[in-house]
């Protein structure tokens, strides 16, 4: 499809995008930054919305968002279910996954191959990441000479907090042996994830997984490797911009928090947990729906279908036809 016609596409679908959902007869409703779950006895019924979130708040919606990161998710899952155990049942709707309801681990594993992001924030201020102190003289986006891991809280508001391994374990915040089999976990699925999108000219920068524990057995949860969970950058170009310290093309969310500190530096990337939103602009709404697709397309080598729908009706539409309401 021409580039017009998506953006035309794009700008239709602004008035319909997913906010939040209110399906009462689904199950109780836990609302998280991105995702509406619904739980219901042993099965948790999760609506992947259009919002969008960036520095531990939701900042606004985007079209197709919930749809592509569904989908992509759900891509994932099948293709590592083999290499670790997850909690996908079944995908009703591009935005539903039906899932089993576990215990969640109140940890999250951030997995990262590059110097970026916080760490490489934490890194100039002197500060380690975990407790992880990254030896000097290393440069923004240079590859690190090993995989870290820097695990941080899960917080259901707010800022996550980066956290040492060692805390973990002398806190009993999880278990040493559960706190392993994560970490081992993480280390699978980030090296499957580098090769797979290697292959498909991506650079799999850093990720974050959360688990939980369902019938002693330790599971993968809410997403992986998606847009929102990840960094990518583009394989081909990463050296000569890296050797010109210029930054990495990019096909995240990253160009959407550098857009809000260059737009509103007086807000972000510190903003407070009360404090109002500002504007956003539909171009930058735009051109992130167009990265999520190009993006969704090199991961899954599928062609996006960007269709103008309600996406809440037909939503109704396919759950009432699975027989969840």
């Amino acid at each position: 499809m021409p580039e017009e016609n998506i953006e035309n596409i794009i700008k239709k679908q602004l008035e319909f995008t997913l906010k939040e959902t209110k399906f009462p007869s689904l199950g109780k409703l836990y609302r998280g930054k991105v995702r509406d779950n619904y739980i219901k006895e042993n099965i948790r019924i999760i609506i992947a919305t259009d919002r969008l979130s960036a520095f531990d708040r939701v900042i606004t919606t985007i079209p197709f968002k919930g749809q592509m990161l569904n989908q992509v998710s759900s891509f994932w899952f099948e293709k590592t279910k083999d290499l670790v155990k997850n909690h996908i049942i079944e995908v009703p709707d591009p935005n539903v996954s039906v899932v089993h309801q576990c215990q969640t681990l109140p940890i999250e594993i951030i997995v990262r191959a590059y110097l970026t992001g916080t760490a490489w924030r934490n890194y100039l201020k002197g500060e380690p990441t975990s407790g992880i102190r990254i030896p000097k003289g290393i440069r923004k986006n240079q590859k690190l000479d090993d995989i870290l891991i820097t695990p941080s809280t899960k917080a259901e508001t707010g800022h996550d907090i980066y956290i040492s391994k060692e805390f973990i374990i002398k806190e009993k915040i999880v278990s040493k042996e559960i706190y392993e089999q994560m970490e081992d976990a993480a280390m699978k699925l980030f090296k499957f994830g580098q090769n797979y999108c290697k292959r498909n000219g991506l650079i799999l920068v850093d990720t974050k997984y959360e688990f939980g524990v369902k019938d002693d057995d330790l599971i993968v949860i809410d997403e992986i490797h998606t847009q929102d969970s990840s960094r990518f950058w583009i394989l081909d170009s990463y050296e000569e911009k890296f050797e010109n310290d210029e930054e990495p093309d990019i096909l995240d969310k990253e160009i959407f928090r550098g857009w809000l500190m260059e737009t509103y530096p007086e807000i972000f990337p510190d903003i407070k947990p009360n404090e109002d939103i500002p504007p956003i602009s539909d171009e930058i709404k735009i051109e992130l729906a167009k990265r999520y697709m190009k993006s969704y397309e090199k991961i899954t080598g599928i062609k996006f279908k960007a269709e103008i729908s309600e996406v809440n009706k037909r939503i109704y539409e396919n759950l009432k036809k699975a027989n969840y309401l």
